[in-house]
């Protein structure tokens, strides 16, 4: 008797694009009509903009870890692991799980949502002694390095290792750059008043980029404005200038200037995944070339979004037009290449991705923000509350929401804390530690994978 197999969907990346398309799935498909799989290393959606504010502790991490077996309607397959190589030719997917064994995952769909991940130069001791701000694991790790450096330099007699432990250097003049230098000088702006032997001039923040402007996304008006901001709170604003090495105990700028530092946080833009070179496929800077539809072209049902994904930005008119890599356009194109898997399940016609975007917000911390909603150019306290109003209703649970609110209040009210958490261990974790990069295959390895297996199982 023949056995009739329900069509597998495999979705890739548990980011805003990922679980928006899972969570779409689960509720236009009929539980006979499909099997759901996503892989990911951990159960749950990190809400990447509000990163910064857990690095400061005005968030715990798990208000910004959207768990994903919440859902009333949950029957997704998690594999917890990482996705690190797929063969489009045999429709498989190659995966390492967490406990690092290497897994094969036959699909008749793949959603390609894998995200992106830090990006890097040739710069000599840049993944040897920078911080990223990439992952809740990071951002942690950074908060209790930084309280750690006031604690190291109040307990220290040497007057230059004192200085060098309240240096801080941030690269990357972005929203991730500015909102973690932002948010982390207030931090140790705060806690400096609870440590007597420490004289504040010597606490020092720097925030470098190689662009000729801060932001340049916001404008030139609301660019000066934030770089005013940073400026007046004491951060020295450096644009133009990148590092040209980096070393244990100082950073040397490409401007020729020393900086002696044991802190070093690089939030100098992503990168595709290096999932994506594994498929051998067109690419547009890094990113998989896909039609508006969010499709591979020449490939039945592969679908690609998000920062991994050179979707065509048709709201813009422009030729060559992609979108760019934000949370609201993952969001949205989650939704939409659900809606068209769902369509190339049932025969029916797929539907373009377009979405205007809806403006820029920056959390300064405090009262400090810039905003541009809808195009309109908001500072101070009108621009911060649409920056949190904005993160509080993107938010997908209620449950984060109340988590987020409530410490929102108490931090308003009770001010910060200044506590280590543990995560740093006695042996230090730095940039290359937690994004692995170099877990994945090459096409020739992914081919030989998923060949090797076939031949044992045949």
């Amino acid at each position: 008797m023949d056995t009739v197999t329900r069509p597998r969907i495999l979705v890739v990346g548990a980011g805003f694009a990922g679980v928006g398309c899972v969570r779409r799935l689960e509720r236009k498909l009929a539980p006979d009509e499909a099997d759901v799989t996503l892989v990911t290393p951990f159960a749950y959606q990190l809400y990447l903009p509000l990163l910064p504010q857990v690095a400061s502790g005005v968030l715990t991490p798990q208000s910004i870890a959207l768990s994903l077996r919440r859902s009333k309607k949950y029957r997704t397959r998690i594999i917890p692991g990482g996705a690190i190589g797929v063969d489009l030719k045999s429709k498989v997917c190659v995966v390492r799980t967490i406990t690092d064994k290497i897994v094969n995952e036959p699909y008749d769909y793949i959603v390609l949502a894998p995200g992106s991940v830090t990006r890097t130069f040739d710069i000599p001791g840049l993944t040897e002694h920078a911080f990223g701000m990439k992952t809740l694991a990071e951002a942690a790790y950074i908060r209790d390095h930084v309280i750690s450096q006031l604690d190291l330099a109040d307990a220290s007699d040497d007057p230059a290792e004192r200085a060098a432990r309240l240096q801080f250097v941030v690269v990357g003049g972005g929203y991730a750059g500015t909102e973690t230098a932002a948010c982390l000088q207030r931090v140790t702006h705060a806690a400096v008043k609870r440590y007597p032997r420490l004289d504040p001039g010597l606490i020092r923040w720097h925030l470098i980029d190689i662009a000729p402007k801060l932001m340049p996304e916001l404008g030139d008006k609301l660019g000066r404005s934030a770089q005013e901001i940073l400026k007046r709170r004491g951060i020295e604003v450096s644009l133009g200038v990148s590092i040209d090495k980096a070393g244990a105990e100082e950073v040397t700028f490409t401007d020729g200037r020393v900086v002696p530092t044991h802190t070093l946080i690089w939030t100098a833009g992503v990168v595709a995944s290096p999932l994506i070179a594994t498929l051998g496929a067109e690419t547009v800077k890094g990113r998989l070339a896909v039609t508006a539809e969010m499709c591979l072209p020449g490939h039945d049902g592969v679908f690609a979004l998000g920062d991994s994904a050179a979707v065509p930005d048709l709201a813009k008119g422009q030729e060559g037009a992609v979108c760019p890599p934000t949370a609201q356009h993952a969001m949205r194109q989650g939704k939409k290449v659900a809606d068209n898997v769902v369509s190339a399940l049932r025969g029916l016609p797929l539907q373009p991705y377009e979405h205007k975007d809806l403006g820029l917000v920056v959390d300064l911390g405090g009262k400090d923000a810039v905003s541009k909603p809808l195009g309109v150019e908001l500072r101070g306290v009108p621009a911060q509350a649409v920056a949190r109003g904005y993160h509080w209703s993107a938010l997908r649970t209620n449950v984060a929401k109340t988590r987020v609110m409530t410490n929102w209040l108490l931090n308003a009210v009770a001010g910060d804390d200044f506590v280590r958490t543990g995560f740093q261990a006695r042996k230090p974790a730095r940039l290359k530690d937690f994004e692995y990069t170099d877990s994945y295959l090459t096409p020739e390895q992914v081919r030989a994978q998923v060949e090797g297996t076939a031949v044992e199982r045949s």
